[in-house]
């Protein structure tokens, strides 16, 4: 339920705007003037303001900026019973999201709330979505291993061709593949990814290139698959050395011919798709097992990227430490903690089988189980789990 504060000398405007906003579901808080309204405002959240011009000991104005030199991106809706087209200006040069004049015309008003509300959901959204992608695409790291997949990456990305990235289980294959759609001409288009391993052989073909309405029970009606989706962008194939022999089949065709046709239809349907695939198996020994198509494998990997496993780089640990510490202080809720000299070196001394995954999940059960400084002590306890 969206908040709103108005802030009125006027007790009549005041319990007017109450009652109709609250009527159409708002939840509201009222201040009598300025410095109650401020007051009121710091002292909460709200999604936006609706603020008299005109009031005694604090003006709306002054109201509003006071508001935006705190930091605020609160939309504020500035009203008067004195208006006039300069007053209008003036308010909105000067940060006010919108200008209503009093009278207040109900429709005019609603339509002025909806829409400043509206503001503060995308604005909303878009921290949030900077947010994870400042933690999603991140490469953290400036070992030689680890600088080698980064000048691959600027090398690659802006071209169509197709990359093969392999790696141990944790390394952050996905984070490549992101890296190189990030960083294409294609970023602007659909990052679709599908994981192999996780969708079962009878399914996984119907994943990929969709069905038709009747083609097998549970299909209800026409479905368009990940290739449909990806058109114009991306599509992220991890673990494709899971996929079964039959799917790998349909996949070369997509990629002989950028064509391909749903389950239950013998119609042809031209995709643009560039594909990157990931594994954490050798390729070539699944190929002399009879596991993988090698006319497949010589189509995927016209570029390959392998990912150093952790222990192959453990010189980006202090890095690590440090980045992968302020994202779950800030996820907890509780101050940044500090890492002890001496447990970065323990830290470096551990064998990192589950990789960057793993190291995450120990960093985050340091910083819950562990002192307000890191030590070694608190690294031999808690780095491994307890029995």
């Amino acid at each position: 339920m969206a908040k709103i504060l108005v802030i009125d000398d006027q007790s009549s405007i005041r319990n007017t705007l109450k009652d109709i906003l609250q009527c159409e579901g708002y939840e509201i808080d009222i201040a009598e003037d300025g410095e109650q309204g401020l007051e009121v405002f710091n002292a909460g959240k709200y999604d936006m303001v609706l603020c008299d011009i005109k009031m005694p000991k604090l003006d709306g104005m002054d109201v509003l900026n006071k508001m935006i030199a705190s930091g605020s991106d609160t939309p504020v809706v500035m009203i008067s019973g004195h208006g006039n087209i300069d007053t209008a200006v003036d308010a909105i040069k000067k940060g006010a999201y919108d200008f209503i004049e009093k009278p207040l015309d109900l429709n005019r008003l609603l339509v002025t709330v909806r829409n400043a509300l509206e503001k503060t959901d995308l604005v909303t959204q878009t921290k949030v979505l900077k947010r994870k992608v400042s933690k999603t695409y991140e490469m953290i790291g400036e070992s030689a291993p680890i600088v080698k997949v980064k000048e691959m990456i600027d090398k690659v990305a802006i071209t169509d061709a197709r990359v093969l990235i392999t790696g141990q289980n944790g390394t952050g294959k996905e984070l490549v593949a992101r890296w190189l759609h990030e960083k294409s001409n294609r970023a602007s288009q659909a990052f679709v990814e599908v994981n192999c391993a996780a969708i079962p052989s009878e399914l996984i073909e119907s994943e990929l290139f969709g069905h038709e309405k009747g083609a097998f029970t549970s299909a209800h009606k026409d479905r368009k698959g990940k290739f449909e989706q990806a058109n114009g962008g991306t599509i992220f194939l991890d673990e494709i050395g899971d996929m079964s022999l039959s799917a790998q089949a349909k996949v070369l065709r997509a990629l002989q011919e950028n064509i391909i046709s749903r389950v239950g239809s013998d119609k042809d349907i031209k995709v643009d798709v560039r594909v990157l695939a990931a594994t954490n198996k050798n390729l070539k020994e699944e190929i002399e097992k009879g596991l993988f198509r090698e006319d497949l494998y010589h189509r995927l990997s016209v570029i390959l990227i392998h990912v150093p496993a952790l222990n192959d780089r453990k010189e980006d640990i202090p890095l690590l430490t440090e980045h992968f510490k302020s994202i779950v202080c800030n996820d907890l809720g509780v101050p940044v903690k500090v890492f002890s000299p001496q447990a970065i070196e323990e830290l470096t001394k551990i064998n990192w089988t589950g990789n960057i995954r793993e190291f995450r999940n120990v960093i985050e059960r340091l910083i819950i189980l562990g002192q307000d400084t890191i030590t070694e002590e608190d690294v031999r306890a808690y780095a491994r789990p307890m029995a």
